[in-house]
């Protein structure tokens, strides 16, 4: 069974304090009650709570102060709770790092809604898995991604334009299958590019210059025709 998730409550209202410490606890939430921003600082380091419901109006150190110490070390969620129902308040508390604001009296099923909306808030998102249909191409001494647009040549990393890229990997993927310049532009540039097999032979000219002949590989002319990664 996964661990409960932690609640502190600050607040020197005894009654609200329990009454929200039952809300929470039938929810299957950890609680922990102080009554004074003293106290809260102390407790927040021992009990290592996953948010805080903190009340402004505190004996001793109050909750603005409170929260500006607690966002000076942590990013732990902070709800405010206040009667005091001023925009300013509002924006203040906001401004020192709380993240929600509610006013007294409140409801006790939206007091439950938003400590649940703001915990998953504060969840790491979760990491997405790497795609399968990676477009990569390997060769001695060298690596096209296309998935992620890098090249990697005798082991180091080869800056280039994506259009250069997509034109070595497509050659690449297909060794020692002639192109013409046509078929080429066609495929990496489109139609608005139709007849103008200059781009190609500029982008060639840019790759050479980049990758040099490997003994197992090269880019080769196919004089009249076009291209092809040739593969000994």
């Amino acid at each position: 069974m996964a661990n409960k998730q932690k609640i502190m409550i600050v607040d020197d209202d005894a009654n609200i304090a329990e009454l929200i410490s039952l809300y929470l606890t039938k929810e299957c939430f950890d609680t922990h009650i102080v009554h004074d921003g003293e106290e809260a600082l102390k407790a927040f380091d021992s009990y290592k709570p996953n948010l805080i419901l903190l009340d402004l109006m505190l004996p001793g150190i109050d909750g603005y102060q409170v929260c500006r110490e607690i966002r000076a070390t942590s990013q732990t969620p902070i709800i405010m709770l206040s009667a005091k129902g001023e925009i300013f308040d509002k924006v203040l508390g906001l401004e020192l790092g709380a993240d929600d604001y509610m006013e007294k009296p409140f409801d006790s099923k939206e007091l439950v809604a938003r400590v649940k909306a703001v915990l998953r808030r504060a969840q790491p998102a979760k990491q997405v898995e790497a795609p399968t249909d990676v477009k990569c191409v390997e060769y001695p001494d060298l690596v096209i991604n296309q998935t992620n647009y890098s090249v990697m040549y005798f082991g180091e990393p080869v800056e280039m334009p994506p259009k250069e890229l997509e034109l070595l990997y497509f050659l690449a993927s297909s060794p020692n299958q002639v192109f013409t310049r046509e078929q080429l532009l066609d495929h990496i540039w489109g139609y608005e590019y139709i007849g103008d097999t200059r781009t190609v032979d500029v982008h060639i000219k840019r790759l050479r210059e980049k990758i040099k002949d490997h003994e197992m590989w090269r880019l080769s002319t196919v004089w009249g025709i076009g291209y092809k990664f040739e593969v000994k």
